[in-house]
């Protein structure tokens, strides 16, 4: 007699029809129904107040149907989200699993000891998509499995790309913590030696920085060197990455960005700073170029050693790195787990 495949409620933002973005949370639940189980979602809802207690509502909804709840759990606003429903988990005595996200985590713990050990204590089990948060987390004595984000790499075709040109790439929302003015500061100095030089910025505007990326591209001058896309779709960028040679990542707080792991995929060179799990995730003059923190100058000079033709095996172990988080691998992990 086959087992009865089990069911899933899967906490966290369910935004990828507003934000147009496939978030970790529609990729992962895709997959688990692929896999037989039933998987029920929340929240899809805009306001943060209302998308709260849509949450809470659908622990008590589906409490006598689901063996799981999976709760997307974050350092900000959303670690709240994670604790409350968390703890109606615990009430009706269901087993759940923080996905921890974000790379301010660690002082999220440092700072919320109790609610930490409230939430991180009583789970199933954690899971950390980057070594860097298993490592952090293990060091407040929490039990956590890595499982790395999912990559389906046969969607991301290779590109070699012979001889590069100054032409960047970044890709995330533009917010403080991912410092999206070093990047107009990067391509700035660039302009001095490569008249040619240009950048594309993908990505939702969330804070006050694209206010001032707007005003330091027009103070340095640099309308016709900078492109600002807005949001667009994951096959969107991807195809457009084809115009480009360089990936560059200016993040101030990080874990493991899935952008970065995507233009590993696609063959783009990578130059990052290096901040929190930056370093778990890819090795300096191995598989990308890692610079200091808010460091503009830095960033340029790695940018001319690849433009000069150093560093050239870069993209190909990058790719050959990423290719272990493929779908299968992948959720071979999960069914361990939520066996």
């Amino acid at each position: 007699m086959k087992n009865k495949p089990k069911s899933i409620l899967y906490i966290g933002n369910n935004l990828t029809k507003k934000s147009k973005y496939n978030s970790t949370l529609t990729v992962l639940s895709n997959l688990f129904k692929k896999e037989g189980f039933t998987v029920y979602i929340s929240s899809d809802k805009t306001n943060k107040f209302i998308r709260l207690l849509a949450m809470l509502f659908s622990v008590v909804k589906y409490r006598n149907k689901v063996t799981y709840i999976l709760i997307d759990t974050f350092s900000t606003t959303n670690f709240y989200y994670a604790f409350l429903t968390a703890q109606l988990a615990m009430f009706f005595k269901i087993k759940y699993i923080p996905i921890l996200h974000g790379g301010n985590l660690p002082f999220r713990i440092s700072k919320s000891v109790r609610m930490s050990n409230l939430l991180f204590k009583n789970s199933f089990v954690n899971v950390a998509p980057s070594n860097y948060l298993k490592t952090e987390f293990e060091k407040k004595e929490y039990t956590v499995k890595f499982i790395p984000n999912i990559l389906e790499i046969e969607n991301y075709p290779f590109e070699k790309r012979s001889h590069l040109k100054p032409t960047l790439l970044w890709v995330r929302a533009f917010k403080e913590i991912y410092n999206p003015t070093m990047a107009i500061e990067v391509i700035f100095l660039l302009k001095q030696v490569y008249p040619n030089a240009k950048l594309c910025m993908v990505g939702p505007f969330v804070d006050s920085s694209y206010e001032k990326c707007k005003n330091l591209v027009k103070k340095y001058q640099l309308q016709g060197a900078v492109e600002f896309t807005g949001v667009l779709p994951k096959e969107e960028w991807h195809k457009k990455s084809i115009e480009f040679d360089v990936f560059i990542n200016t993040t101030n707080i990080d874990n493991t960005p899935v952008s970065v792991m995507e233009a590993m995929a696609l063959g783009l060179p990578i130059v990052t700073t290096n901040v929190g799990g930056i370093s778990y995730l890819l090795e300096n003059n191995t598989d990308a170029l890692l610079v200091a923190k808010n460091n503009a100058i830095e960033m340029v000079n790695a940018i001319k050693n690849l433009v000069d033709g150093k560093h050239k095996a870069l993209p190909l172990k990058a790719r050959q790195k990423v290719e272990r988080f493929d779908s299968l691998t992948v959720m071979n992990k999960w069914k361990k787990i939520l066996n």
